[in-house]
């Protein structure tokens, strides 16, 4: 058993109350890992500040990032919260499986995208020269490649975060990816 309980409203300071308020309007609810966030009086704040800022990156491709980093770093919670928002974001449950393995075959953009941060995370940013040129081959920018290394960052945070306090998932579990039999 960790030592980290999810806080509720009454055990944060006033500045982590007001954005869990804003979580409950635009959510419906505080995501524990939100919360879990909010044992640092300034951590939450900082981290919102960080995973909301501008991008050259859409939605669609935040997912595909998210999915292949949180499979790698072993997030349960991640997989499972990306799992739901891939899906409100226009992906199949097949396609969000296929995207935790780091590629897209329904999509030449996206394999490139979830390749490259595949390999981002899985050897720590040391990248071969080929998953850059097929990254950069597909239409993607140096500027891309920029907020594609910021978004594998700010998501490993939050897996971190989650393999470390074990918080309870409150999303959906996410189904397991079917191991090649050799």
């Amino acid at each position: 058993m960790r030592p980290l309980n999810v806080p509720t409203k009454n055990e944060v300071t006033d500045q982590n109350r007001q954005i869990f308020d804003q979580l409950e309007s635009n959510l419906g609810f505080i995501p524990n890992i939100y919360a879990t966030y909010a044992h640092s009086k300034n951590g939450l704040a900082r981290y919102m500040e960080f995973a909301n800022g501008k991008t050259s990156l859409n939605n669609k491709e935040k997912e595909v990032i998210n999915l292949a980093v949180s499979e790698i770093n072993g997030c349960s919670y991640c997989l499972a919260a990306h799992t739901q928002l891939g899906k409100m974001n226009g992906f199949t449950e097949e396609q969000t499986l296929e995207l935790r393995q780091g590629k897209a075959s329904f999509n030449e953009k996206f394999d490139a995208l979830a390749g490259l941060a595949r390999e981002i995370i899985q050897n720590r940013g040391n990248i071969s020269d080929e998953i850059l040129q097929n990254f950069f081959d597909a239409g993607y920018s140096k500027e891309n490649l920029i907020d594609v290394i910021i978004n594998v960052g700010e998501k490993s945070i939050t897996n971190f975060l989650h393999n470390i306090t074990e918080i309870p998932i409150d999303f959906p579990e996410a189904p397991e990816l079917k191991t090649a039999t050799v």
